[in-house]
């Protein structure tokens, strides 16, 4: 409990028995409330060290998308009565000692969306991301920023905080069931007039940690602009 504010985490698994006892493990004491896997029809035994950690499992009974992973632990966080709702990966890709500052942005009163961006502080490439995802994200970036109107430094981190009042307020259920949700949630923010923060993160690259491909990565590019010039002429 922070502030008087339930804290829960999602986390949105496939086939991360390496990663996620590392990952929750660093998740640090006193902050947070519950922590929910969602497991995405893993192959592993995701579900198995889950149930062993003691954690909160989801099980989806056949593969429907990290979008769609996204949708069932925010509906359950709500169920749960979160007041905060933080989303990362289980792959360690991120570190999990990032929550309590993150909740207590929130939890402050002055943003109901945090984004922990690799790009900030300036170490994304020293973390090991490839060098076309970081141009790509630098690219996606500025166009956005120009259409929106806004200044963040990154809109593609999968580490997320969240307030109730936005989840409540928007329909994230409309959103894609792949990897283009966690775009057009920041797209529906920015409609509905949340403010959004940032924070630097640190980040590590390495052959367990999750990541989409290079032909996956064109697609989702695509689909980012796609949808950037929807809002553009909505707007």
């Amino acid at each position: 409990m922070l502030l008087g504010k339930k804290v829960v985490v999602i986390m949105p698994a496939y086939n991360a028995e390496l990663t996620l006892k590392r990952t929750v493990e660093e998740v640090p004491d006193g902050i947070v409330d519950g922590i929910v896997v969602i497991d995405d029809a893993s192959k592993d035994l995701t579900v198995e060290i889950a149930r062993q950690l003691g954690l909160d499992v989801i099980i989806h009974s056949s593969n429907l998308g990290y979008g769609a992973a996204q949708k069932t632990g925010y509906k359950r966080a709500l169920q749960k009565g979160a007041d905060i709702i933080i989303m990362v990966h289980p792959d360690y890709q991120y570190s999990p000692n990032l929550i309590p500052a993150m909740a207590s942005m929130v939890a402050s009163g002055h943003y109901d969306m945090v984004l922990a961006s690799r790009i900030s502080g300036g170490g994304a490439l020293k973390g090991g991301m490839p060098l076309y995802k970081y141009l790509a994200n630098r690219f996606l970036t500025f166009v956005q920023n120009l259409v929106l109107g806004i200044k963040l430094s990154e809109y593609h981190t999968g580490y997320r905080a969240y307030s109730r009042r936005l989840l409540e307020s928007i329909d994230f259920e409309a959103n894609s069931d792949g990897f283009l949700f966690d775009n057009q949630i920041i797209l529906q923010a920015v409609k509905a007039g949340f403010n959004i923060g940032e924070i630097s993160c640190p980040t590590r690259y390495f052959p367990e940690a999750s990541s989409i491909n290079f032909y996956e990565s064109i697609r989702y590019g695509l689909g980012v602009l796609k949808i950037t010039l929807k809002f553009l002429f909505q707007k």
